[in-house]
Parts: C-alpha cells; sequence; structure tokens
C-alpha cells in the first residue's frame, strides 16, 4: 500500500514544538513526505500545560494535542501541522516501572485528515525525589543520567515557591543543596522531561515519528487515504492445547476516516495459537 506522493509534496508542514522537537522530527518528514519543514514561533506550547506543574493541562492527551496543531496553523497560517504530547507515569501493564507515553498527530486541512501515533515505552529516565543528604543527591543524579539529562528543584513538592528548571551542572546543584540544606533542610528533585533536555525523550520522539510516517504511508486500499491503520485489536486466539478462545488478540481491524473502509488482519502477532498458560480454561 503506497501513499499518494501528490498530497504532502513541497507542503510546508508546521512543526509545533518550543523545546527542540523539530531537530529530529523534520529530517524525517522531509525525507520520506518531501515536505518543508518549519517552526512554530508564534504559538507557546506551554500554554496548553507543562510537565513542571505551573499550567496544568485541562485536557487528555489528544485533545491537547489536537488543539496545539488546530491553535498553532490558525495563528501561523498553515494547513498542515505535525505535534507530539507525552505523559509520564506508572506503566499500564509492567507495575511499578515508568513509562513515557508519546502521541504523534498530523493533521491536514486541506484533505481533512487527522492522522495519530503512539509509543508506550518503558525507555525513560522519569524519576523524582526529596532530597536531604548529598549521597541520596549524588545516587539520584546517577540514575536520571544527569547532566546529559537536565534535571528540576523545588522547594516543596507542590504549592512550591521556588523552582528552578533546566538544569545540567553540577555546581549549581551543589550551590542549591547547601542553600536548601542551612534554610529548609531538604529539597526536591525530578527529571526534566522536555525534550530539548531529555535525550532518551527525544529518541521516543523519533521512534514516534517513524511509526507516524509508516501510518502515513498506508494507504486505504478503498479510496487511497494516507492513515489506513490499526482502530481496534480483537480477542479469541484459540488455546493449542483445548481449542477454546482466549484473552490474546486474534486479529487486528484496519479502517480509514475518510470511507469507513475496514479490513482485517488475521494472527498479528505472528501466532496462530494460544499457551495454556493464557488460558482461562486449561487455566482458570
Amino acid at each position: 500500500m503506497k501513499n499518494n506522493p501528490t498530497m504532502f509534496s513541497h507542503r510546508p508542514l508546521l512543526i509545533v514544538t518550543k523545546h527542540n522537537k523539530n531537530k529530529v522530527i523534520a529530517p524525517i518528514l522531509e525525507k520520506e513526505l518531501g515536505v518543508k519543514c518549519f517552526l512554530s514561533e508564534k504559538f507557546d506550547t506551554d500554554s496548553l500545560g507543562t510537565f513542571s506543574g505551573e499550567i496544568e493541562r485541562k485536557k487528555d492527551a489528544l485533545s491537547t494535542l489536537r488543539d496545539k496543531c488546530l491553535l498553532a496553523m490558525k495563528m501561523e497560517g498553515y494547513d498542515l501541522a505535525v505535534a507530539t504530547e507525552g505523559s509520564f507515569g506508572n506503566h499500564p501493564t509492567v507495575f511499578f516501572a515508568p513509562a513515557n507515553d508519546e502521541f504523534m498527530m498530523l493533521i491536514d486541512l486541506k484533505n481533512n485528515l487527522e492522522i495519530v501515533e503512539r509509543v508506550l515505552s518503558l525507555e525513560t529516565n522519569f524519576k523524582m525525589a526529596e532530597i536531604k543528604q548529598k549521597e541520596s543527591l549524588n545516587e539520584f543524579l546517577k540514575m536520571v543520567q544527569f547532566p546529559s539529562h537536565g534535571v528540576i528543584v523545588k522547594d516543596t513538592s507542590s504549592n512550591w515557591k521556588f523552582m528552578e528548571k533546566g538544569i545540567q551542572k553540577k555546581s549549581r546543584l551543589n550551590v542549591l543543596f547547601e542553600t536548601f540544606s542551612k534554610n529548609h533542610k531538604s529539597f526536591f528533585i525530578e527529571t526534566d522531561m522536555r525534550a530539548h533536555y531529555n535525550p532518551t525523550r527525544m529518541r521516543v520522539i523519533k521512534q514516534a515519528c517513524k511509526k507516524l510516517v509508516t501510518k502515513i504511508k498506508s494507504a486505504c486500499p478503498s479510496c487511497k487515504t494516507p492513515g489506513f491503520g490499526v482502530v481496534r485489536a480483537e480477542a479469541g486466539l484459540k488455546c493449542n492445547q483445548c481449542g477454546m478462545p482466549t484473552r490474546s488478540t486474534s486479529a487486528h481491524v484496519y479502517a480509514c476516516k475518510k470511507c469507513n473502509f475496514e479490513n482485517k488482519k488475521a494472527f498479528p502477532n505472528g501466532k496462530t495459537s494460544e499457551d495454556p498458560m493464557y488460558c482461562d480454561f486449561c487455566n482458570p
């Protein structure tokens, strides 16, 4: 399935970011889609929410991402834009493991298209701690890959009066440690998850961009519209011992947002049957 090369070729595309994501996004999109990328200069993405908590994100990730693209396009006069939105917290299935949940969206107003991809990655240094001793500070910095990855310091975990972001110098942290040790006995430190201070997150964004390009290049077999992708998974993969359906995925359903054409791909994970250990009948 090949993408229509005339739909995006030579068109200006707005990358909506203030955190240098364009460094990994632009080369991929220009090479693979033939667009000419431009960096958003007027729209402040922080106005929709910040990782450090000064501005609370009022909507879910997808709605926020859509707002990023639409508001920036309206403000800067583009009809094609791309943006990402990340969230950080515990992985939904790997308990107690931190995860980077990264969404990436392309909106094409000219062709009334919205194409989204997602990467849920365990590759993240997302972490926070209360620091009372110098040894604890050094251990934290080692775990989060400082100084290549920036950190944020706050006087309290919430309702803070002091906050400094984007710290990448140990000398500055030493000064802050001494100051807080004298006045407050402890302080709070966390990873700076903004992409330009977090190379690990930048790599996940690059993965999301490549995945988005693959989806864009997947055209609907019926109307040839880009973005023909998986919309849901169907359970029911049969147990190889008793033959009963399990909860494991038996098929992926692909759909076109433009004409609603659907296509089903059986055994997307390369398995035609499931191990009895995952069967509710054999292993209740």
